[in-house]
């Protein structure tokens, strides 16, 4: 799945590739993705122009005025830009948005999980206030105090708190064993067994892990690109993701991987221990 800094990266090549340009029109092969009035979000787009591309968390927010285009790529969901007379027909390309430059935006997902639906620009706030999206993993948003205090009140384990997207946004599977690893803290840890030093380290592996995978690109692992089709390099940098069975970077023993929630974790036995308790 797409996590934040893949979603940050495809944002960026979106804004350069789409924002001034005007919505002729709109086709839809799979119409179930939309969540909004079906009617009206065929309806409204044609004629509207792409003012800029956003983002909240792992949501891309397609803003043409007084209505927000709300996207969530969901696990294999992307985009992509051909010249409007030549789109190859692919059975995943679910939504067509022609442009007024010739060119044609496709989105394009192979397990048709991801979402739209239009949002008037008045009630975002409310909108993800209602979905509980945590604040944006930057220090001057995800201040210490709060997140602290979550944590110390709760008996949840803290990789399935981390990826519930309450405590901060945009950690998914593979960021979250990232930070975990950097913090020294074990992913089935209750949350409230963690001592207010940790979290501090904690928040600020997920600031520094988060803005290193916005560096880099994002993290090609499978099929991710980014909107200009390029893959990112942060793959290449993950200490403890998808390294089962190879030597930790700190201490030298093996990683070992389990199930977590259905998650599948990376950990270090030895630099990760789970307090007793």
């Amino acid at each position: 799945m797409p996590e934040l800094p893949e979603v940050e990266t495809v944002r960026r090549g979106l804004n350069k590739l789409v924002s001034g340009q005007k919505i002729n029109a709109v086709h839809l092969n799979y119409q179930r993705m939309i969540k909004s009035d079906l009617s009206g979000f065929l309806a409204y787009l044609p004629g509207k122009t792409i003012l800029t591309v956003s983002r909240r968390g792992k949501y891309l927010l397609f803003e043409i005025g007084d209505k927000t285009l709300v996207s969530h790529l969901r696990m294999e969901g992307k985009y992509q830009l051909f010249p409007s007379e030549a789109v190859p027909d692919h059975k995943h390309f679910h939504a067509f948005f022609t442009l007024s430059n010739g060119q044609t935006l496709v989105y394009q997902d192979v397990r048709k999980f991801g979402t739209m639906e239009l949002v008037d620009q008045g009630k975002l706030l409310a909108f993800f206030k209602g979905k509980k999206i945590g604040p944006e993993p930057i220090a001057s948003e995800f201040t210490l105090a709060p997140f602290q205090e979550k944590l110390i009140k709760s008996t949840k384990k803290i990789k399935p708190y981390l990826l519930d997207q309450t405590l901060v946004a945009g950690l998914g599977n593979i960021y979250v064993d990232e930070v975990l690893w950097l913090s020294k803290i074990h992913p089935s840890e209750i949350a409230s067994n963690l001592s207010k030093k940790q979290i501090a380290e904690l928040r600020q592996a997920i600031i520094s892990v988060l803005d290193e995978g916005v560096k880099r690109g994002g993290s090609t692992i499978r099929s991710y690109k980014n909107a200009l089709g390029m893959a990112g390099t942060m793959q290449d940098c993950l200490k403890v993701y998808a390294k089962k069975d190879q030597p930790c970077q700190r201490c030298g023993r093996p990683i070992e991987k389990y199930k977590l929630s259905g998650r599948g974790t990376h950990f270090c036995p030895h630099c990760q221990h789970l307090k007793k308790g």
